[in-house]
């Protein structure tokens, strides 16, 4: 049996993996640097974007589950980066908001992602990152299901 190397998989494994090491790389340093994870960070940028939100909004906006909401928000109030308070117009209703402390750490997570600080020394050629840019953009498209080129314009590879 023939093992296959890196440079032999098919370019959208490729992507695929690439995606799965970035994201647990991320995910490493917003635990290190910054105590959240990838739900605590999306419902403090929630709370920033849209202001004091009820927890189920948070849940829709940050395509969180409500019930696992609970626990993200339980570790947010604990790390004193948000605080519940009930509706006022509904005592059953609680609703989020962020803390000075919270706005603090959204500013500096909005500081870092605006850095332009490359991963790699590829995105810190303007050129190759310009590329690499429009395919991922090509990728993630709209939302909608992938286009996929005609067979006949493609080189002859296997599928991922």
């Amino acid at each position: 049996m023939d093992l296959i190397g890196l440079r032999d998989v098919p370019l959208g494994r490729l992507l695929v993996t690439a995606g799965h090491i970035v994201g647990q790389r991320w995910n490493r340093y917003l635990a290190e640097e910054h105590g959240l994870t990838q739900a605590g960070m999306a419902t403090l940028m929630t709370l920033a974007q849209h202001g004091e939100l009820p927890l189920r909004a948070v849940a829709e906006a940050g395509f969180i589950r409500p019930a696992t909401l609970t626990g993200i928000v339980d570790t947010l109030e604990r790390d004193g980066l948000v605080e519940r308070q009930r509706d006022d117009t509904d005592r059953r209703s609680v609703r989020l908001v962020l803390t000075p402390a919270g706005r603090e750490r959204v500013a500096a997570l909005i500081t870092l992602m605006q850095s332009g600080r490359p991963l790699t020394s590829v995105d810190a050629d303007p050129a190759k990152a310009a590329v690499i840019r429009q395919f991922l953009l090509e990728v993630i498209g709209s939302g909608e299901e992938p286009q996929m080129t005609p067979h006949d314009t493609r080189p002859e590879t296997s599928a991922c």
